[in-house]
């Protein structure tokens, strides 16, 4: 769903690649029957963008951590479970690593049963860990915080370790391509500070053209992230003072070029703005996970939660200049990255849970 998951499993395999090993990656709603991973993937697309009162009351029902029994999604898992199964068995897979909650209700299923021969590495890459994260049967989860950690062991019975957020290395540099995006930036904002306002990769957010008319208005350059979403970038296109650069191809270079980022989804972007260097404030997040998200992580401080339009300018007041509060902020930010997650999943594979 989105790109997040995708840019997650990306990295993972490449680190893999770069090691020497062999990696696969799967989109395990491709796994699923007779074009339903599809008609999922459209359902939650269209609920997020345009009904989000939909989504939250799924997340409510579905996904909230709570002592009360909810659904679980393995049912809906299971139907990939023979395609995921041959997959490991025709490429010779050492280790399966679910990056998305849906590949996690499969993987444990598939080792509760006995049926998944190799070990489960889940790689949660949520701030707030719903409950279709944790499944008892996978061996190991790899979490973005400590406390995170703590939860996924008290909800599964099973170990969980802190290994931080997976970013691109890239996003730590930012490289030469930084420089072209300053001068762009400065060029389009007469010296204002950027500030990148996202959307995710499909556009979803709540009054997104006030939140740029705002941040115009008080001497800011919103540089909005659209996404895929086309009538959105037009629509923010003709915000007076407003940026909408399309799909960016290169985000170190663009995030090292801004002075914060305003969020809404705790998501990908996110830990990549903490990994450059750039103070982040959630502000009209996504309904459940995402708000969720915003929530923990202004919670953990490496970020600002903004309940308002006031809110929102005194923290990119204070955000945006140089000085010792917003060092204080990039250093929080990351410190959250800690162990290479793929490294941890090596040994996962290499340990007692091999059979």
């Amino acid at each position: 769903m989105g790109s997040g998951h995708d840019t997650v499993a990306a990295e993972l395999a490449r680190r893999a690649r770069a090691a020497g090993k062999r990696a696969h990656v799967v989109d395990v709603l491709t796994l699923l029957p007779r074009g339903l991973g599809a008609g999922l993937r459209g359902f939650y697309r269209a609920a997020v963008r345009d009904a989000p009162w939909v989504y939250s009351g799924i997340y409510d029902f579905f996904l909230r951590p709570g002592p009360s029994p909810r659904p679980s999604g393995t049912p809906l898992a299971r139907l990939a479970g023979g395609r995921l199964l041959r997959l490991v068995r025709g490429t010779g897979a050492d280790v399966v690593v679910p990056v998305f909650h849906l590949a996690a209700q499969l993987t444990g299923h598939l080792r509760a049963r006995g049926a998944l021969r190799v070990p489960s590495a889940v790689v949660v890459v949520d701030f707030a860990v719903h409950r279709q994260w944790l499944h008892p049967g996978n061996d190991l989860h790899l979490c973005v915080t400590a406390g995170t950690a703590a939860e996924v062991r008290r909800g599964t019975g099973r170990p969980a370790e802190v290994c931080g957020p997976v970013v691109d290395p890239a996003f730590f540099a930012g490289g030469p391509e930084a420089d072209a995006w300053r001068r762009r930036l400065r060029r389009h904002g007469d010296g204002r500070p950027a500030v990148l306002l996202s959307a995710g990769a499909w556009g979803a957010g709540t009054r997104l053209a006030d939140t740029a008319r705002l941040l115009a208005g008080h001497g800011f350059l919103p540089v909005a992230l659209c996404g895929r979403n086309d009538r959105l970038r037009r629509e923010l296109s003709g915000v007076p003072g407003v940026l909408a650069p399309g799909w960016v191809s290169d985000m170190p270079g663009l995030l090292h070029a801004c002075a914060a980022l305003v969020d809404n989804a705790a998501g990908q972007t996110a830990v990549q703005a903490l990994a450059a260097g750039v103070p982040v404030v959630g502000y009209r997040p996504l309904p459940g996970h995402g708000a969720q998200g915003v929530e923990r992580m202004a919670a953990l401080g490496v970020s600002d939660r903004a309940a308002d339009e006031a809110g929102l300018l005194r923290s990119l007041a204070r955000l945006t200049v140089r000085g010792e509060e917003r060092e204080r902020r990039i250093a929080a930010g990351r410190a959250l990255f800690r162990e290479d997650a793929l490294a941890r999943v090596v040994r996962a594979a290499a340990g007692p849970g091999r059979p």
